[in-house]
Parts: C-alpha cells; structure tokens; sequence
C-alpha cells in the first residue's frame, strides 16, 4: 500500500540505486575489489540524491521506511570511512542488500507529509533521532562481525578475514556511545519543545513511541554502565546491545509502521 506518491525524481534515483546496490550485493564472489567499490560508491551517490529529492520536496514526507533508509545510508558512510582506515573489513554484500531492501521500502511507503503547524527546528530534531539510529545502528553491525569473529576464534578458523576482536569491540562501544549521547539530546528536545516542535497540542506525552524510546535509553544507559563499571564484553554485552536495539526499532519505526500501515492513519 502506497501512502502517498512520490516524485518523479525520487523515484528513478531510488530505482538507481537499489540496482547499484544489488549488484556488490549479489556479486560479490565474481566482482573485482574495485569494481565493487565503485559499485557501492555510484549507490551511496545515487542513495543521496533519493533522499534528498523525497526529503526536499514542499512538504516534505517522512516516516517510518525513510527513517529506516536514512539510517542505512548513515551505516554504509560509516562503513565507506572505515573500509579506507582498515581495508579488511568484510561486510559490503550484507550492507548493500540492506541499503537495497531499505530504498525499496522507502519508495513503497515513502511517509507523510509533516505537520502544517510544526517549527522550522523541527528537522532537526528529525535528524537527530534519525542519527542515533545510524550510530546504533553500525554498534549492531559491528556487534555481528565481532560474534562472528569470536565463532571463527572458538571454531579455529582462518584469523585473516575481517578486523580483529578487540578493535572490533571498541568501535561498537564507541558508536553505542555516540548514539546515545544523541538519543539523550532527541528526547530532551522532545520532553522540553515539544510543543514547540511539533505545534500547538503536541506536548511530550506517554504514546508508544515514547515510552519505547525511553526503555531503550535506559538499556543503553544501563550497557554503557555495565561496561564502565564492570567491564562488560562479548554474549553479555551484545545481548544488551541488541535489546536497547530493538526497543529502538519500535519506539519510531514500529509506531510509524502501525500508524502508516496498519491503521492508514496519517498521524
């Protein structure tokens, strides 16, 4: 079900795109190392301009499919910045077929139009739920490649593939981190201008995606603790990682898809 209709424009660049995407994606065996990353880099470009043509238009639509291709655009530009500072990191197929999936989705359920009566900050405080989904976001991926890693050590595998655990590690604490010092920004402007933000009559208030967003800052305020303090690592702190994730997930994403899809219900 198409919510509403997109631009001509967003559309031929989506479909760009998803194909560029596709193409390290399902070649990845037969593509040569540089034809797969100029592959990647033409659909980064292209996914760009998608976003820009849908995020540009007067006025402008967002939902829960945007959001989510947003934040895998996020991903894959920090997988394009560390793929230069460790060139052995392996995860491109994977990313591609989510930045796929995800412009697909968009171009299917491509939002709603923003509020009349809302402030002109209010991108910004858009882009700011929208960023630490993104950083979340590459904690979970670099969560997957550091269990993968810790199987391919339990099972002797070859050590040559992919970065080493304890980097591997770091940097998902540290996009964890980022994330929620950005989470915790969102929700303040959110429970402080929310009147502001959103218009007359859409103060702060107990709806689900609020009261999910706030469970999942608590998972990660209580990960981040528990590395701090107690040095939490590996099964243990994936596991909370990927709770406080999923809490996420639902807290926009999942309200906009019930709202949007479900009920029909512009919101």
């Amino acid at each position: 079900m198409i919510l509403s209709s997109a631009s001509p424009a967003s559309v031929v660049l989506t479909l760009a795109a998803a194909a560029a995407y596709a193409v390290p994606a399902v070649g990845a065996a037969r593509l040569s190392e540089r034809a797969a990353r100029l592959a990647l880099l033409a659909a980064w470009l292209l996914h760009a301009g998608a976003l820009a043509a849908a995020l540009l238009r007067t006025p402008p639509n967002f939902g829960f499919a945007p959001a989510l291709s947003i934040t895998a655009w996020l991903v894959l530009t920090v997988y394009a910045i560390e793929r230069e500072m460790f060139p052995q990191l392996q995860a491109r197929w994977a990313l591609s077929g989510l930045g796929s999936a995800a412009l697909l989705l968009a171009l299917l359920f491509p939002g709603t139009p923003l509020h009349v009566t809302a402030s002109p900050w209010l991108p910004l405080h858009l882009a700011l739920g929208v960023a630490s989904y993104g950083l979340f976001a590459a904690a979970v991926v670099h969560a997957w490649l550091m269990t993968r890693a810790e199987k391919q050590i339990r099972q002797a595998a070859e050590p040559n593939a992919g970065l080493p655990l304890l980097t591997l590690e770091r940097l998902t604490f540290r996009f964890a981190t980022a994330g929620f010092v950005l989470l915790s920004a969102t929700l303040l402007a959110g429970l402080v201008f929310g009147e502001t933000l959103y218009g007359p009559g859409h103060m702060a208030r107990a709806d689900h995606k609020t009261v999910f967003s706030v469970l999942a800052w608590v998972v990660f305020a209580f990960l981040l603790l528990g590395r701090t303090r107690f040095g939490w690592r590996g099964r243990k702190a994936v596991r909370v990682l990927y709770t406080g994730s999923i809490l996420l997930l639902l807290g926009y994403v999942g309200s906009r898809f019930v709202l949007e899809v479900i009920l029909g219900r512009v919101a």
